[in-house]
């Protein structure tokens, strides 16, 4: 199955918000600041980047190593938009293990749950797509039933297979007597 143009935007336009978003919370929590024209561009950059990879759906193995370039390119674009020198950033990008370990482990735990929602939207749109299957057949071409599932002339609701075998009797079993004292 793959995305029509609209789903492709919107899931292109939710990865790079989610991006976008996650990198100016690690770039400010360490410290740094990102300008209003830097985040356009951050998103513009991301959802595009994005947009290549949304014809389909998309597994962890994917959504993670994506992520990850995205969060490396949005590392240097942001310390290169609050005017850090190129020296300074490329040493700023090398600054250690801790860093490197917070952002693997911030691009593991979004791309986690990236791959939830992309898993979820696409069952979901399978589902609609088995449940509306008959009806678009029948609004496209009324007089045509043969591909139209017929119609149930009895509803029968489906009883719960613990409540199969009860009996519907109210009150005390018989076999219990009350003691007064």
């Amino acid at each position: 199955m793959s995305a029509t143009m609209l789903l492709r935007v919107v899931r292109a336009a939710a990865f790079a918000v989610v991006s976008v978003v996650l990198g100016i919370g690690a770039h400010v929590f360490a410290g740094g600041g990102v300008s209003a024209g830097t985040v356009v561009i951050a998103l513009v950059a991301v959802f595009l980047f994005a947009g290549v990879l949304a014809g389909r759906e998309r597994s962890k193995a994917v959504i993670f190593p994506a992520l990850a370039a995205s969060q490396a390119g949005l590392h240097v674009l942001f310390s290169y938009g609050h005017g850090v020198e190129p020296l300074a950033a490329q040493h700023h990008a090398h600054s250690g293990l801790g860093m490197l370990v917070a952002h693997v482990w911030a691009a593991g735990m979004t791309a986690l749950w990236l791959a939830r929602g992309e898993a979820f939207v696409w069952a979901l749109l399978r589902r609609l797509e088995s449940r509306l299957r008959p009806l678009a057949v029948a609004v496209a071409d009324p007089a045509d039933t043969s591909s139209v599932p017929p119609m149930v002339e009895r509803i029968t609701i489906p009883r719960p297979v613990m409540l199969g075998h009860e009996v519907g009797r109210r009150g005390p079993p018989p076999s219990v007597s009350t003691v007064t004292a």
